[in-house]
């Protein structure tokens, strides 16, 4: 069974050529439900032109990118060429960068990506492959980057790039205030770009702070770019460089002045685009109550005004004429989105016993209710759901807490090494154990993943944090999970695809616990992808057991973790924190002590866990009082998901 890639319905692949100006577009863009249907047509296309180029006897010269974005693209290839006899012998391969300095060998590196994803799978004649030296002397650099420009003219010139896209609008390593008419150079990285390379090379100051590139007017002298954009991280900069100026300070925009261009997306990576996010400024829309409470939403942001404050004109003037039209008045529809967002608030998130729950957005039945909250790290749980949590259990359910992984990898050698040395000094007999792993921790080098021992350690440690932070919360250890899952456990951050073993594991629990409601973190724009692994696992698991009788009582909720907050039309459940509970919830957060100070994945945002929490509880609430709502502490949002 192949858990990796679920059907769905794709979208037309239409040519560069095909493409016509919107009124916001400037750059032809698709966009896909997901990145693994997206990464299999690219990697099709791919396909036909190394097989055309080889039908004429000519060289195929791909220009090839890095990162997690074309992972499932060199997927696809690798298996076209295990399963369908594509044959890469006759491809000349660029790449677009690497870290400088930068030993080849370094798992970090851009000649250690390629090789491991594509490269040491296929059968490229090893000549053929050329990735910028990360090792060359720094006096040796412009003559190094002058023959690379050289290579590629004498390969007659890139036939297809493929490219991502950095936060920053870098394409490969070109910063902002990169020239149109750069060649291959040497560069300094951008903060962002090195906050975002940060989690893989464990710490922000293991970042190299330097990178050869190739330049813009190489990248577009090729014939033919399709650039890569996944997940909501993405969302402004790509906006910024498919609808924005042309602009040296986001460098992808050049892209607006090649004739054969495809952006190719995810939905989420597509959100913040004009015809996506308010696509009745675009055309005539299909008024669905989504759309139409994304809409009137969106409205009173932008002239200021609640809901129920609205005009006629105000619709009128911002290209909502349709949807007034439609329903008779603002007055009417001011009601109706007013009394939506309205009954999403409720103190009572296991349902309230003997309400009437028409308007509610849980059951009042059962009065008690089994709860399995799914945690993705040990701390996702009171980061992102703690005020919620904390009502579930004041309120009489039954609740287990489920952390998914053990989030070793993200406790620091030095805080590792202070509990050992420590258990060392009292350990009776297994002092001497407990000094060899200090020793293992000191003796660490660079990049080194840590041996079982140390990573048992760090389990241990975010273990003992968050019984910690459970029995503060009155959860009894008999209802409290470490699932430990197998995908995670590699002692490195590149993990494991998902398996059945991993599915199991969450099956025999919601089988044991029989659930009337699952929480769930639906944060996709987690940096390091485990978020969305676990998330993936549980909807597995929700589709082989959809049959069994008991799950046609469990409801399933959606929370967002600590980057980003559901919209506001998205929201179905909003649970209000009083100040007190605010203050609950920071000191459960703190019992997860090893990841308050110095946080291993901080990624660009330097706030502490806790206060990016707060600050985000305190935005959602408001938000519902600038609609027009009561005013509360601090609001956190769930999304209700339908299997």
């Amino acid at each position: 069974m192949d858990l990796q890639v679920k059907d769905s319905a794709l979208i037309k692949y239409e040519p560069a050529g095909k493409f016509e100006e919107t009124r916001f577009e400037k750059i032809h863009n698709i966009s896909f439900q997901n990145a693994t249907d997206a990464s299999i047509i690219v990697a099709q296309e791919i396909a036909d032109l190394i097989r055309s180029k080889e039908a004429a006897g000519e060289k195929c010269v791909l220009g090839l990118a890095t990162g997690s974005s074309p992972i499932n693209v060199y997927a696809e290839l690798v298996r076209m060429h295990q399963e369908e006899g594509l044959s890469f012998k006759n491809v000349i391969t660029f790449n677009l960068d690497e870290y400088w300095p930068m030993d080849k060998s370094d798992v970090q590196s851009y000649h250690y990506f390629m090789h491991e994803h594509l490269f040491n799978h296929v059968d490229i004649p090893a000549e053929q492959v050329n990735i910028p030296d990360g090792t060359i002397a720094q006096e040796e650099i412009k003559s190094f980057c002058i023959a690379y420009e050289d290579k590629i003219k004498a390969a007659g010139g890139l036939d297809f790039q493929l490219l991502g896209i950095g936060r920053t609008g870098h394409i490969g390593f070109n910063e902002p205030g990169s020239h149109f008419n750069s060649g291959t150079r040497m560069i300094t990285l951008d903060y962002l770009t090195r906050a975002d390379a940060s989690g893989a090379f464990r710490g922000l100051s293991n970042v190299p702070k330097k990178a050869i590139t190739m330049g813009i007017n190489t990248v577009l002298s090729a014939k033919r770019i399709v650039l890569l954009g996944w997940g909501q991280n993405k969302a402004e900069i790509l906006k910024e460089t498919i609808e924005g100026e042309i602009s040296s300070h986001v460098p992808a925009t050049y892209l607006q002045e090649h004739e054969n261009t495809t952006f190719v997306l995810d939905d989420a990576a597509a959100s913040e685009l004009t015809r996506v996010k308010t696509p009745w400024l675009v055309g005539t829309c299909d008024w669905t109550k989504e759309l139409t409470a994304k809409a009137v939403f969106w409205l009173c942001q932008k002239v200021n005004k609640t809901i129920l404050s609205l005009t006629d004109k105000d619709y009128n003037d911002n290209g909502m004429s349709d949807l007034l039209a439609l329903q008779g008045s603002a007055y009417n529809l001011n009601i109706e989105m007013f009394n939506k967002l309205q009954h999403t608030i409720t103190g009572w998130p296991g349902g309230k016993p003997g309400a009437d729950d028409t308007n509610r957005p849980e059951r009042a039945e059962p009065a008690k209710k089994r709860v399995i909250i799914f945690s993705p790290h040990p701390d996702d749980d009171v980061i992102s759901m703690g005020g919620t949590f904390d009502r579930l259990v004041e309120q009489g359910h039954e609740v287990h807490i489920a952390y998914q992984t053990s989030g070793n990898i993200a406790v620091s050698d030095h805080e590792a090494l202070k509990f050992a040395e420590v258990a060392a000094q009292i350990g009776n007999g297994d002092r001497e154990k407990f000094a060899a792993i200090a020793e293992q921790i000191k003796n660490k080098q660079r990049n080194e993943i840590d041996p079982v021992e140390v990573r048992q350690l760090k389990g241990i440690i975010r273990r003992c944090e968050s019984l910690g932070a459970t029995r503060f919360e009155g959860v009894p250890d008999e209802q409290v999970h470490f699932l430990d899952l197998p995908f995670y456990e590699t002692g490195g951050i590149k993990k494991n695809p998902m398996s059945q073993d991993d599915v199991d594991i969450v099956n025999d629990l919601i089988a044991t616990v029989k659930p009337h409601q699952i929480y769930a973190a639906g944060d996709l724009a987690d940096p390091h992808g485990t978020h969305k692994v676990c998330l993936n696992i549980i909807f597995e698991s929700l589709e082989q057991l959809k049959s069994e009788s008991y799950m046609n009582d469990c409801w399933v909720w959606l929370y967002r973790g600590a980057w980003h907050e559901f919209e506001m039309h998205e929201i179905e459940m909003a649970v209000p924190m009083s100040p007190d509970q605010v203050l609950k919830k920071r000191q459960a957060i703190f019992y997860h002590q090893s990841q308050k100070d110095g946080v291993m994945f901080q990624g660009e945002d330097l706030r502490e866990f806790w206060v990016r929490a707060e600050d985000r509880n305190k935005e959602t609430a408001g938000k519902y009082r600038a609609l027009g709502l009561a005013e509360y502490a601090a609001m956190e949002a769930f999304m209700r998901y339908h299997f």
